[in-house]
Formats: C-alpha cells, structure tokens, sequence
C-alpha cells in the first residue's frame, strides 16, 4: 500500500507538535503573589540606601537623598540619556536589601557599596517584591509603579568586578519603576504600599468572602 503523502513542507507521517498553553504573561513570572491588602509578607518598609551613576560604566554613588523626576533619578545615567539599556524605558530601579543581604550570605559578595547600580533600596518587602508589581509604592515624597523585573546581566557583574553576581540575583534583582508622582526620597524614609495592584486586591477580598461564607458566618450588626 502507498504511503499517503504528507501536506507541503511537512515529512510523511510526522505529527505537528503542539506548544504548551502559556500561563504567564510574557516577563511576568507565574509565582504566587501575597495579599498587599490584608498585608501578609510585608507591605511597609524603609529606605536603606540611594544609588545613583552619572554615566554609563562610571562607578556607582552612595547619597543619601536624590530627587526623583517624571523621568527618572536626578544625577543618574538613566535621566541624562547615557545609560546601557536605555531603550528599556525603567525610570527607577528598586531592589531588596534582604536580597542583597542573601547573596552576601551565601556568595561572600557585598554590594552595599551600590555595585548592583538599583536606584532605591528597600528593607521590609522581602528578597523577591514580585507582589509589588503593578502596585503604587509610596517611596519618601515620591510614588513609584513597578512594572516588572529587572534581571541582572553580565553587564553588572562585569562592572561590579564580581564573578557570579549576576546569577546570585537571578530572580531577585529588583524591579523597573515607572515615576507615578515626582518626589524626593532620603535614606531612612518609609516606603509602603499606597494602592495594591487592583487584581491582587480583587482576588484577595473576593476569598476572603468564600470563606466567611463557607464558614456559615452570617452575623448582622445588631
């Protein structure tokens, strides 16, 4: 019996291989996101230090407070049209300072010297912040929106003078910001969330009303 040919460009009896459905947007990690509303995992926290370049491969400087414009840090690369990436459109650049304290620990290396080239540094949202994306964060006078992950790349670590930094802040290299309101933001000022990202606060409300009801409580204010 002949063999029934296959259609064009397509070898006899090769099955088409179907790709998997995806289930993340695209640069969005699919992880779980804590409740910014009922403020599991931390909604507040502090500003550890400020880090600005002047140019594009110029040494990192520690301030100790900065002036964040529509467009970006004062003083910094980013603002003045000389950063690396600067196509990529991120105004601010916020990362944990438990990251940063993790990958000491585990790695030996210390970039509290502002090698890691982040903006803000923030203490008490956890090493991760996925849950801040989308949310506005009140950072000193400014408000910030995070818009997704800013991985490291060799670029920083070739900067840094530091081999393996890149992959010890694979996942928790901060995150793109793009500048709500314009502020000035110190070391030492609070940082929190002023208004969670409006899916993850929909999601968070509506379990919490499965539950109660669930729960069978129907208590009326007497």
């Amino acid at each position: 019996m002949p063999l029934r040919a296959g259609r064009a460009g397509r070898a006899p009896g090769r099955r088409r291989l179907l790709r998997a459905p995806r289930v993340a947007e695209a640069g969005r990690p699919e992880s779980p996101r804590r409740d910014a509303v009922s403020g599991e995992g931390g909604t507040s926290g502090v500003v550890r230090s400020l880090v600005t370049a002047p140019a594009g491969g110029a040494p990192p400087e520690l301030r100790e407070a900065v002036e964040i414009r529509p467009d970006g840090v004062d003083g910094d690369r980013y603002r003045r049209g000389d950063g690396r990436f600067q196509l990529d459109g991120c105004a601010v650049t916020l990362v944990a300072a438990e990251a940063l304290d993790a990958v000491r620990e585990e790695t030996g290396i210390d970039v509290s010297d502002g090698r890691h080239r982040r903006n803000v540094v923030v203490e008490g949202f956890g090493p991760g912040m996925d849950d801040l994306l989308d949310a506005t964060v009140a950072v000193g006078e400014a408000r910030l929106r995070p818009t997704r992950r800013r991985p490291p790349c060799a670029h920083v670590e070739s900067l840094a003078g530091a081999d393996g930094l890149a992959s010890a802040l694979r996942n928790r290299g901060g995150l793109c910001c793009d500048v709500i309101e314009p502020g000035r933001v110190a070391v030492g000022d609070s940082a929190s969330v002023a208004d969670p990202d409006p899916r993850t606060a929909g999601a968070a409300i509506a379990d919490r009303l499965r539950e109660r009801s669930a729960g069978g409580d129907h208590r009326r204010d007497d």
